[in-house]
């Protein structure tokens, strides 16, 4: 099997970045001078992925705006002679066809990716969070699941060892005795987790997902995700894959906030300036 096509849902309300996401979404914030949904899409290109479907709403018209042209905007740059902006700008979309979807009731993230099906039709594909911004030095993230995904024609969920006092904010993965993935058990807390191994936001599902979407019950007016991939997994093999590379929940505060300072720090231009900030601002505080 081939992995062609990403399914991004980006539905969601962001109530923990309130007030700025009432105009903004939280995945159009920015880490440094792009915004985490670029990142993503540029993760997604560079790992094979050639088509993309945000599943999005009414309330985020920003996004498609912002991965369409802007003759304008293209124009004045190329008659000011700025030609480096040019390219920055015409790189968000000739990298990857992107399609769009929206979700008109906010039901969570299993129904947001059921309404895919007609776009992924028979195929396996990836599932990525757009608040789950992932670094690799190396090879991307979702190219790692990818890879897994192909050589053993399965599905894969990318995940990685935590502390444990940190359980009861993600989905804690069972593993069989053959290594295969038995279940996902959402936020438990550290008495009650089945592993360290926490389930982050990139997978590659076969397409047989869908059926099991159609079977999940509602949970708090939510049909979520990781119940269609646990009822599959009675049925079919699902692996982990422990991701090479750094996790950034940019779905809180913390984990915004935190990225922003670590890819500053990894661009030549701000390095050094960001850390003679840093050092500036501890020594004011102590």
């Amino acid at each position: 099997m081939k992995i062609k096509k990403a399914v991004i849902p980006v539905a969601g309300m962001g109530t923990r970045f309130l007030p700025i996401t009432k105009s903004v979404p939280k995945e159009m914030l920015p880490i440094i001078d792009k915004p985490i949904l670029q990142y993503i899409v540029e993760e997604a290109y560079e790992s094979g992925i050639e088509e993309i479907l945000f599943v999005t709403n009414s309330y985020k018209k920003c996004i498609e705006d912002y991965f369409d042209s802007n003759f304008e905007l293209e124009q004045r740059l190329i008659d000011s002679n700025k030609l480096e902006y040019l390219d920055k700008i015409k790189n968000i979309y000739n990298k990857v066809k992107i399609y769009y979807i929206r979700e008109g009731n906010l039901y969570g993230s299993g129904y947001a990716v059921s309404l895919a099906q007609a776009f992924v039709g028979n195929e396996a594909f990836a599932v990525m969070y757009g608040d789950n911004l992932m670094y690799s030095s190396g090879k991307p993230v979702l190219k790692q699941l990818i890879d897994m995904a192909e050589a053993n024609d399965c599905s894969v969920i990318g995940c990685m060892n935590i502390d444990l006092k940190l359980s009861n904010k993600y989905g804690m993965i069972k593993l069989n005795e053959d290594g295969t993935i038995k279940k996902i058990v959402e936020k438990p807390d550290a008495s009650n987790s089945p592993s360290s191994l926490a389930g982050l936001g990139r997978y590659i599902v076969k397409p047989e997902i869908f059926d099991y979407l159609n079977m999940i019950e509602e949970v708090n007016g939510e049909y979520q995700f990781t119940d269609a991939m646990t009822l599959m997994m009675q049925e079919y093999k699902f692996l982990p894959c422990q991701i090479i590379g750094k996790y950034y929940d940019i779905g809180s505060k913390e984990g915004f906030l935190k990225a922003n300072i670590e890819y500053a720090l990894r661009d030549n231009e701000l390095k050094d300036e960001i850390k003679n900030i840093i050092n500036d601002i501890s020594q004011v505080i102590t």
